[in-house]
């Protein structure tokens, strides 16, 4: 399987010449095989491979459930904040108020969220989820967390520790890099 990776670079610790990177990796089980394995590298291609197979299971897991993941993304921000205008929904999922509104249309058409007139601001609608959304969003928590307990049930805490350490550090390198795609 091939795959594509397009960020914009900022930050000053990548050497010159890669501010805007475009690379295609190959999953692992097709890299770089006559070359002897490079740890950063193969570190890196674990991640994609392991990108991918999440990813996967995500789509798999909304999909049973009849969502995307624009609108799972509406159902948990509603599900751990909990009641909030359109507005303030936009904002915090960082969308358009446009946006929301088509989200919002399609979870209310499918009984998972409601919207009422804000009792406090007459030109506000106030979005809350309905039993049904509630339901859904902790079943998808629920699959979540059995998840977690299966790949981690006999992981050690003190390497679980350290692995969510370095995911935590890698995670913080990437987001300061930026994936603003090609220049």
């Amino acid at each position: 399987m091939i795959g594509c990776v397009m960020a914009t670079v900022s930050s000053a610790a990548v050497p010159e010449g890669y501010s805007t990177l475009w690379r295609c990796y190959i999953v692992k089980s097709f890299h770089d095989m006559p070359e002897r394995p490079v740890p950063a590298r193969a570190s890196l291609d674990g991640l994609f491979e392991l990108a991918e197979v999440l990813g996967a299971m995500r789509q798999r897991g909304m999909a049973e459930k009849g969502l995307t993941t624009a609108r799972a993304g509406v159902l948990w921000a509603l599900f751990h904040d909990g009641p909030m205008t359109q507005r303030a929904l936009a904002t915090q999922l960082g969308v358009t108020p446009r946006n929301v509104t088509g989200l919002l249309d399609a979870l209310q058409e499918d009984g998972m969220v409601v919207r009422e007139a804000h009792p406090t601001d007459r030109r506000a609608m106030l979005v809350s989820l309905t039993k049904e959304g509630r339901s859904v969003t902790s079943a998808l928590r629920g699959g979540r967390d059995e998840l977690a307990a299966m790949l981690f049930a006999d992981v050690p805490a003190d390497r679980l520790d350290a692995f969510t350490v370095t995911l935590t550090q890698v995670t913080e390198r990437l987001r300061a890099v930026g994936t603003d795609g090609p220049e």
